[in-house]
């Protein structure tokens, strides 16, 4: 990873807080709070282009665009919203864990 790479990357981090800070107060406190819960589990894609938390604020946006309240768009319990949205996404611990499974069948080769 570059310079450019890293000062581009920063770029896109500051844009993405800016459209968080624009969001309705309701829709900010539970972004803010599933991008923790994020941050702790550790799903691999969290920013970016196409990524979870950039996906998540794109689905935010649209809701508040059409007039609905944050709970009313993702359901009364944002811990089940959250936990559906990484279901299928590898998280750090699955690529260790990974990495261990195939450390462990080398050596015993």
């Amino acid at each position: 990873m570059g310079i450019r790479d890293i000062i581009e990357g920063k770029r896109e981090w500051r844009a993405h807080v800016a459209r968080v800070k624009a969001l309705p107060p309701d829709y900010k406190i539970v972004y803010e709070e599933s991008q923790k819960y994020f941050f702790k589990i550790g799903p691999v894609e969290l920013v970016g282009g196409t990524s979870l938390l950039s996906s998540m604020l794109d689905f935010f946006e649209e809701g508040v665009a059409t007039g609905k309240g944050v709970l009313e768009l993702i359901g009364d319990d944002v811990a089940a919203f959250c936990d559906d949205l990484v279901k299928d996404s590898q998280t750090h611990a699955d690529i260790y864990q990974d990495s261990i499974s195939t450390d462990l069948g080398k050596r015993r080769e």
